[in-house]
């Protein structure tokens, strides 16, 4: 299909759940998954993990891909991932491939979702490509201010819940999950014109592939991590 580079991006230090990047779904450390992933897509022909944490840069030194050591300056809680994937994209010599962004927090995705993401890059000829899900019982709609007194209202205009109170009647609604993202170097690199911005690398062509609520879990917390383990381990024994 491609030559695609797999940038994976595992910053040591959270807030939400320490070590996440390298703690046990599933019986494996949570890196792992994402290194699977990346190992099985038909598109991706090199892999590469960038971390500040020893123990995800030796896992994915075991596991057969290229580790580059991320700086402190580029691994603090306001560091961006574009700028860890630059870093890492000229660490190794800055190729002309298609470019794929995977957190390493995600072991959970669906099998052809990089494939897809990668193939929709290439034949588009977009700047990028992104995953999102369907947001189901957390829509916009229904979101609400409560005050300091309990008094509920609108979020936006004056209607609360948009006067829709069944989940089948909601319009379509997205939110980025986490599971891919596919990029030209030109956009990674800011060489397409995009305006300013923390999206900035996603360029000014931007398309997305939706998957289905609960197809990607990222882990953030302890509740991410029981949920993603129970999903992979019933997986196992399907």
């Amino acid at each position: 299909m491609s030559d695609a580079i797999a940038i994976i991006l595992a910053r040591g230090g959270s807030k939400g759940l320490p070590g996440k990047n390298t703690a046990d779904v599933a019986g494996r450390p949570c890196i792992a998954w994402t290194i699977e992933a990346a190992m099985r897509s038909a598109s991706v022909s090199r892999i590469v993990v960038s971390s500040d944490d020893q123990d995800a840069l030796t896992i994915a030194r075991e596991l057969g891909c290229e580790a580059i050591d991320r700086p402190s300056t580029l691994a603090h809680d306001t560091a961006t991932i574009d700028d860890a994937a630059r870093h890492a994209y000229e660490s190794i010599g800055s190729p002309a491939a298609p470019i794929v962004i995977l957190y390493a927090n995600v072991p959970v995705r669906p099998d052809s979702l990089i494939d897809d993401a990668v193939s929709m890059l290439v034949h588009t000829g977009c700047d990028s490509v992104q995953s999102y899900a369907r947001v189901g019982k957390h829509h916009p709609w229904w979101t609400v201010r409560v005050s300091e007194d309990g008094l509920v209202s609108p979020w936006e205009g004056h209607v609360l819940y948009h006067n829709c109170f069944r989940r089948q009647d909601l319009p379509n609604a997205m939110v980025p999950d986490g599971g891919v993202i596919a990029l030209t170097p030109d956009a990674l690199m800011r060489r397409v014109g995009a305006s300013d911005g923390p999206h900035c690398f996603l360029g000014t062509d931007r398309r997305g592939i939706i998957t289905n609520e609960g197809d990607v879990i990222d882990i953030d917390s302890r509740i991410d991590q029981i949920v993603a383990d129970a999903v992979l381990r019933e997986a196992m024994h399907a």
